[in-house]
């Protein structure tokens, strides 16, 4: 299973975190963005979170305020995809402890980062919660120890 490109999105259809997996302009990259959330917000909650869009397939769920999207091959299995952007959602839970949209607005770089431990390349590369979440922490603690050892003065 390869996934394209994985959009996170508020209910307003501000775009809060984007991962491309396939090389596209920039300008495309907006359009189809544009597109997707303008789609996915004029659906209305008790339809089908499974949309056939151009020669991909649309994953989506919502979390609280949050719509996660993933755009995956046609051929490709919904349920899987919808099951990965659970466990992504349960990484972030663990990291920041019931997480909001404001938890990764303003800490969007961790987000990316617990993303990038989960999925390389468009493809899982890591299932195991505990792994994904303790390779986090201990990037906090590296960060933690260069920004002391840098702010040492020295002699």
């Amino acid at each position: 299973m390869e996934i394209h490109f994985i959009l996170l999105f508020s209910r307003q259809g501000k775009l809060r975190l984007q991962k491309w997996y396939t090389t596209l302009q920039d300008k495309e990259r907006k359009k189809i963005s544009r597109e997707i959330v303008q789609i996915i917000l004029s659906r209305n909650q008790k339809t089908s979170s499974f949309i056939d869009w151009k020669d991909l397939k649309l994953v989506y769920k919502r979390y609280a305020s949050l719509y996660f999207c993933c755009a995956i091959e046609n051929q490709d299995n919904e349920l899987l995809t919808l099951e990965i952007v659970h466990r992504y959602v349960e990484l972030l839970d663990n990291y920041f402890g019931n997480v909001c949209e404001l938890d990764i607005i303003f800490n969007f770089e961790k987000a990316y980062f617990i993303l990038d431990e989960f999925i390389i390349g468009g493809e899982v590369q890591e299932t195991s919660k505990k792994t994904a979440v303790t390779a986090t922490q201990e990037y906090d603690m590296l960060q933690e120890t260069m920004e002391e050892y840098m702010n040492k003065p020295t002699f």
